[in-house]
């Protein structure tokens, strides 16, 4: 609910804040006091274009800024914006056309004020914020009104399978026209890596065998040359060591220190000739074989070949291969899937149908309890003439068959004439604002329940009314505000005697300025404005009259 509204410096009003009410609040005072500022400076919050003349005379900018107590909103939940403690719009209009807006002190443009206030507030007269005039919303009413969500749940979830399975269906049947090219391409990439048979990790083992063979006459002179330094010269190692060997034998039978020494040396004995032993092996290994190096570097040409196609590693070759082994079965039984498609997409198509005709009906029945509930309301608002219809229609191609939508195949449509002489129109071409304001209201209290617009503003609903319609007009009004939030503003005494807030709007003149002033009635202020209301001035007679208008 709108719970305070403060402007500054915007159109007459120097400063000015009013703290809104729940339930029904009227705003009423002299013609020419000010009370279409109000409505215009909540316009603004809402998202309407900024005019140079919305600036009070002499300032440089004018500001207006609401408070809102907010269940949720998807703005606030993309803005990331909390509501927990209520949400402050604010627009600032500038002189030099730069004007800013502020939902929580973050800055939006007009454009997100406008999606955040249409589903906040709903502004009934002779202004455009009028969302009940809106064709996609009255398919809406008259959907909650028939609680048909659970049908138009089922009924999407098919047609969105619907579309998943003809969208799947035009890519195959698309494909056709090059599935042999496809297909071709395809048993070539699945030959080409099956034949080449790779194993995982086998470029970098047919690498490392590849510098091996590059360089095995260097490795097989070394390994000759540490040979012979070791076992197989004049004065190899080993032949040293048994001479040392030797010596300390000698030395031991003199000098059991000597033995220590000789312990180690014999230990050592045997791992000299297991290496050399390794180094004959591996001399032999570095044989120069110029048939298995070029094995090799074609064998590595074939697995990069391989990678600049498929993949940087052989697992990633090897998971190529399987995807295109999956598409290629795909492509192969591409006639039978097709069909299969085919054959689902005329089955979804005849439910579909099935569930729309279902929505159909209801929406029909819908449609004519509306349509008698509203028309009904409308008797009491002093409009005993006027017809009121809900249509529903189908919408059809060229061809006269039906089109199906996510909601359907309908369109509704709410249609009025205030004169039985006058064709029905849409409701968004009723001319007269106090006139839609009241087919507005009549729809309203029909949809109260319904209704997920928390605050409604009505200005000038009670032109060309009065008496007992006046009084039809504020039980309407005040039924409506146990379900939401109502701003009226009113000239009738019927319609302010059924406030739960009243507030008087006075314009005055201070110095060479003027200025608006709100304040909210009780007690005998407000006696006495539902007296001036009834007869222009505040008599004994008006005043009595007040009292007991009050009193009822």
């Amino acid at each position: 609910m709108l719970r305070e509204l403060k402007i500054k410096d915007f159109a007459i009003v120097d400063s000015l804040s009013i703290e809104f009410q729940a339930g029904l609040n009227v705003l009423s005072g002299e013609t020419g006091a000010g009370k279409s500022i109000i409505i215009g400076a909540l316009e603004l919050l809402l998202g309407a274009r900024a005019q140079s003349d919305h600036i009070r005379s002499g300032r440089k900018s004018a500001e207006v800024q609401a408070f809102f107590e907010v269940d949720g909103s998807p703005v606030l939940e993309k803005l990331g914006i909390d509501p927990d403690d209520g949400v402050v719009i604010r627009r600032i209009i500038s002189a030099n056309g730069k004007g800013r807006a502020y939902l929580n002190d973050s800055l939006v443009n007009v454009k997100t004020l406008e999606e955040f206030g249409r589903d906040l507030v709903d502004i009934h007269g002779q202004h455009d914020h009028q969302s009940l005039t809106s064709r996609d919303r009255q398919l809406r009413f008259i959907d909650s009104f028939g609680r048909l969500d659970k049908l138009l749940e089922d009924y999407r979830n098919v047609y969105e399978e619907l579309n998943t399975t003809e969208k799947e269906l035009a890519r195959l049947r698309n494909l056709a026209q090059e599935r042999a090219h496809r297909t071709d391409l395809l048993k070539f990439q699945v030959d080409e890596i099956t034949s080449a048979d790779i194993s995982p990790g086998e470029i970098s083992s047919l690498e490392e065998e590849r510098k091996i063979l590059f360089h095995s006459t260097r490795l097989r002179e070394l390994c000759e040359e540490s040979y012979s330094l070791l076992y197989d010269s004049d004065s190899s190692v080993i032949d040293g060591l048994n001479r040392v060997v030797s010596n300390l034998e000698s030395i031991a039978e003199y000098d059991s220190s000597a033995q220590e020494a000789l312990e180690l040396l014999n230990a050592t004995s045997p791992l000299l000739s297991d290496c050399a032993s390794a180094l004959r092996d591996m001399r032999e290994r570095y044989d120069a074989d110029p048939d298995r190096l070029d094995a090799v570097e074609k064998r590595l040409d074939t697995l990069r070949t391989l990678q600049k196609k498929y993949g940087d590693t052989e697992e990633e070759i090897l998971a190529y291969l399987e995807r295109a082994r999956e598409e290629l079965d795909s492509l192969v039984h591409h006639d039978e899937r097709v069909q299969e498609l085919e054959e689902r997409v005329e089955s979804l198509r005849s439910e579909v149908a099935k569930k729309a005709a279902e929505i159909t009906e209801r929406r029909t029945a819908a449609a004519q309890e509306v349509q008698k509930l509203v028309s009904a309301q409308l008797s009491a608002l002093a409009f005993e003439k006027a017809v009121f219809a809900v249509e529903v229609s189908q919408k059809k191609d060229g061809e006269g068959r039906p089109v199906f939508g996510p909601g359907g195949c309908d369109e509704v449509e709410f249609l009025f004439t205030a004169n039985p002489s006058e064709p029905l129109r849409p409701l968004k071409k009723v001319a007269s604002g106090g006139e839609l304001s009241r087919v507005m209201l009549a729809i309203k209290s029909v949809f109260a329940e319904i209704d997920d617009v928390p605050v409604m503003v009505f200005d000038e609903i009670d032109a060309g009314i009065g008496g007992r319609t006046a009084l039809s007009v504020g039980e309407a009004l005040y039924g409506l505000a146990r379900n939401h939030q109502i701003l009226c503003i009113t000239h009738l005494p019927q319609i302010a005697s059924k406030a739960d807030a009243h507030f008087c709007i006075e314009k005055h003149q201070k110095a060479k300025k003027v200025d608006v002033e709100v304040k909210l009635l009780e007690g005998a202020d407000r006696v006495r404005e539902i007296a001036r209301m009834l007869s222009g001035d505040v008599t004994p007679t008006s005043l009595k009259h007040s009292e007991e208008l009050l009193a009822r």
